[in-house]
């Protein structure tokens, strides 16, 4: 059975980021893929201070939720995450978590299906949704898309459930996840290969 984490990086427990990502992985649910949802909760996330132990230790020196995430990381094929829009961008409380979960377990996250969700009042939705998938694609993910950009609209607690085709952009997500889980498994049960990197070149533009 294939397994998707999907991460709240809302404050609010049970806000409309909730409820939209609920929506997702009740998609999901329908074809027997199971969902772990992960809150992050309202204390302080500690940002990334660029130390690079992470990169011998393969965890970060802060032992918290980011390494809980990481030793989990094998038994997840899928990872979608959630965040209320903030001047345009994501909470920061979410981009410090995925600051050190991308880079001190970045290799791990590779040809993982993935996918982004944000909410907001109004506006900066598109901005926010971008940031997030750059997370995404630079870890080597396939990004999964759906009928719309995947974003929802509303303030109030649940309000989002009136944003009809936000829920339909957030079941159609959750449909295409759940197909490509699916094209993931018959393809490892007939022997085909994941991809093969090459070692990653790193240039610096300051010579």
């Amino acid at each position: 059975m294939s397994k998707v984490l999907l991460i709240n990086g809302s404050p609010n427990a049970q806000g409309n980021t909730w409820t939209a990502l609920n929506e997702v992985a009740d998609a999901l649910e329908k074809h027997r893929v199971e969902t772990e949802l992960l809150y992050l909760g309202k204390q302080p996330i500690a940002g990334c201070i660029a130390c690079y132990k992470c990169v011998k230790a393969g965890k970060c020196v802060f032992d918290d939720q980011v390494n809980q995430v990481i030793e989990k990381l094998d038994s997840y094929d899928g990872i979608i995450i959630g965040s209320p829009v903030y001047f345009a961008g994501p909470n920061g409380h979410l981009c410090a978590f995925l600051d050190r979960l991308f880079w001190a377990g970045g290799k791990r996250l590779a040809g993982k299906l993935a996918a982004a969700v944000v909410c907001c009042r109004r506006g900066g939705a598109s901005a926010a949704l971008d940031r997030l998938n750059r997370y995404l694609t630079y870890s080597n993910m396939c990004v999964v898309g759906s009928s719309y950009w995947n974003m929802v609209h509303g303030m109030k607690p649940g309000e989002v459930k009136e944003d009809l085709e936000g829920m339909h952009t957030m079941r159609t997500l959750g449909e295409n996840m759940a197909w490509m889980l699916k094209n993931m498994e018959a393809g490892k049960n007939e022997g085909v290969p994941g991809p093969e990197y090459e070692r990653k070149v790193f240039t610096n533009f300051i010579r």
